[in-house]
């Protein structure tokens, strides 16, 4: 699967898309990542890429017309194997990532993502030239940036190869109350109106921990974790499963 990045700041990427489960990604061949500076097409000497709001408001607005040229740029280099092409644009009017939103993106072959900074984005991009817009959450960040390496890293962690499907199976936001543990729900997701649950919590050694010996208060590990059942494990971590808040 490909990546395509468009932004004004592309050395904030390098160590994260080298660390990790990414990294080994990009070595496997399983993803590419490719980072475009927006300036290189800028249509003036200064390389701009913003203007001021028509009527009036606070910030910069990224320009239609570099966004344009950019896509249209990187449509040309698309593959022949690359059919399924889809354009992100990253706002806060969009839809809010989740899991099955990024098990739905995965179908696609490569996906274009736009960076937005400043105020925001000429609305012709989201118009005219995104097949969609998304948001990572009800907060304001300072740019696209960091949504797309969420994005990214998200979308990996699911492409065949990456990780190992037994890995996969207790992953949080996968599992289903009803459902018998590891068992994984179909698609990723389920219906829509499916209850998904977080993970159930998890310990390690040491299996009793002192944080303050002179007072002689321990920090214990279940006792049910320590048995060796396996069947009253998986009761236990059924019963205690967290229900996502809404």
């Amino acid at each position: 699967m490909r990546f395509d990045i468009l932004t004004i700041f592309p050395e904030v990427f390098k160590d994260y898309f080298n660390t990790s489960i990414i990294r080994r990604a990009q070595k496997q061949k399983i993803i590419e990542i490719y980072i475009h500076n927006l300036r290189d097409w800028a249509i003036d000497s200064r390389k701009n890429v913003d203007d001021v709001p028509f009527g009036g408001g606070t910030g910069m607005i990224f320009k239609v017309e570099p966004i344009f040229q950019a896509i249209k740029t990187l449509k040309k280099k698309q593959k022949k194997i690359e059919k399924k092409c889809r354009i992100i644009l990253f706002s806060a009017k969009g839809r809010k990532l989740d899991q099955q939103k990024a098990k739905q993106l995965t179908q696609y072959q490569r996906l274009i993502l736009i960076c937005p900074r400043y105020e925001g984005v000429d609305e012709r991009v989201a118009r005219y030239i995104a097949d969609e817009e998304i948001s990572i959450g009800d907060y304001v960040l300072s740019g696209g940036e960091l949504p797309a390496m969420v994005l990214i890293d998200c979308m990996t962690r699911l492409l065949p190869g990456v990780i190992k499907k037994e890995a996969l199976l207790e992953e949080s936001f996968i599992l289903n109350f009803k459902s018998q543990i590891p068992r994984l729900r179909r698609g990723f997701g389920g219906q829509a109106n499916s209850k998904l649950f977080g993970e159930y919590p998890q310990y390690t050694r040491p299996a009793i921990f002192y944080p303050n010996k002179k007072e002689k208060v321990a920090w214990r590990v279940p006792k049910i974790l320590l048995s060796g059942d396996h069947k009253k494990i998986k009761e236990w971590q059924q019963k205690h499963l967290k229900k996502i808040k809404d």
